[in-house]
């Protein structure tokens, strides 16, 4: 049995992908530049909000151009972040039954640190022990910073924790922190992309999560 379940949040727990093409494509739309589809922001999302206005952005642009496209975006999305936005059916049950079987929760995103904080209360209120996003002196992922400082806050030795995610950066988030890793099949990349990167843990419902955990 693992003490903490350290969960990724876009892909994850959350589908936030129509929230974050609606906000990209608003910025890009009102700084003068093609919008994007949602299959091609769904491939752009993963490292972070800078890194997904980067890929949505027409090549060529400055620094400064770049940086426009991410305020406005950001402007955007604080007030719009949970407009589409859902959680995954069976996410919160699995969190709650967690909690009661004495497993501690954590978050770890790339999203913005006020994005994560927000989104947990908007739909995860009290269900999280730890929740962290992208902030200055915790690099994204997949550096380990904010899966350790989850273990620091929480008292948990890598040994008795697991992680949870969806995509390739999670599988190598896991790696970097010396976690093992439960690669979900519900959100943003497949099977046969995750297989490639090296995953080989795989979950179909949120219930085959708990029995993993407690196994």
């Amino acid at each position: 049995m693992y003490k903490l379940a350290v969960f990724d949040m876009d892909g994850t727990i959350l589908d936030t992908l129509e929230d974050l093409k609606d906000s990209t494509n608003f910025a890009l739309e009102k700084c003068g530049y093609p919008t994007r589809s949602y299959d091609e922001v769904r491939r752009f999302v993963g490292n972070g909000i800078r890194k997904l206005i980067e890929r949505a952005v027409p090549e060529g642009l400055t620094v400064e151009q770049i940086d426009r496209v991410h305020e406005v975006f950001t402007e955007h999305y604080k007030v719009h972040c949970a407009d589409k936005t859902k959680a995954y059916d069976g996410i919160k049950p699995l969190l709650e039954k967690l909690r009661a079987s004495g497993v501690k929760t954590a978050v770890v995103s790339n999203k913005a640190d006020y994005g994560v904080q927000e989104l947990c209360k908007e739909y995860f209120d009290g269900l999280f022990d730890y929740a962290v996003g992208e902030r200055e002196g915790i690099r994204r992922k997949p550096a380990p910073d904010a899966v350790n400082e989850a273990l620091r806050v929480l008292g948990i030795d890598k040994s008795e924790a697991v992680y949870i995610g969806d995509s390739d950066v999670d599988f190598e988030t896991a790696k970097n922190a010396e976690l093992p890793c439960i690669s979900v099949l519900w959100g943003f990349r497949d099977e046969e992309f995750l297989r490639e990167k090296g995953a080989t843990l795989f979950v179909r419902d949120p219930a085959e999560i708990y029995d993993i955990i407690m196994a």
